[in-house]
């Protein structure tokens, strides 16, 4: 496996901007079952802000490639004190099946225990189906429904003591 790095990254910075309208680009096409078009990218961002993945309120992560290659990205929030959620977990397509996944997961619940997490949570849809296997090898478990997201087919929840 190549080494990544990830590191905390302000979520305006435009690294971070092009990452999360990569990950947005990816889900709504699958979502869509057609490439997303730049509008439909543009109201994603707009209606699934990332604004408050910054201290204290959460962190967004990059990994790189030794050379600096953006390989992936994850983020998590506060959603109140000891609960956070894992959010904008992606890895780019030429990077999958590398165990990058894992080691994003892994970063983004070192953040959220950084910020007083002790538990994590996630949804996903059903056809983010490499997602949903992810989160099972990282140890999450699935869950009640804990949202009204109108995107969210399956919620999933982690102890992190």
């Amino acid at each position: 496996m190549t080494t990544w790095t990830i590191e905390v990254t302000p979520v305006h910075h435009p690294d971070a901007r092009a990452i999360l309208r990569e990950y947005l680009t990816d889900i709504a096409g699958r979502y869509w079952g057609r490439p997303a078009t730049e509008s439909e990218i543009d109201e994603a961002l707009a209606e699934q802000q990332s604004d408050d993945l910054v201290a204290p309120t959460g962190a967004f992560l990059i990994a790189r490639l030794p050379d600096g290659t953006m390989t992936g990205c994850a983020g998590t929030r506060v959603v109140r004190p000891g609960l956070n959620e894992l959010t904008r977990v992606y890895v780019r397509p030429a990077h999958r099946g590398r165990g990058g996944g894992a080691k994003l997961v892994a970063a983004a619940e070192d953040a959220a225990r950084t910020l007083g997490a002790e538990v994590m949570r996630l949804d996903t849809r059903t056809d983010l189906v490499e997602a949903r296997a992810l989160y099972a090898r990282t140890g999450y478990a699935e869950v009640e429904r804990f949202n009204d997201d109108k995107y969210a087919e399956h919620w999933f929840a982690k102890n992190l003591h």
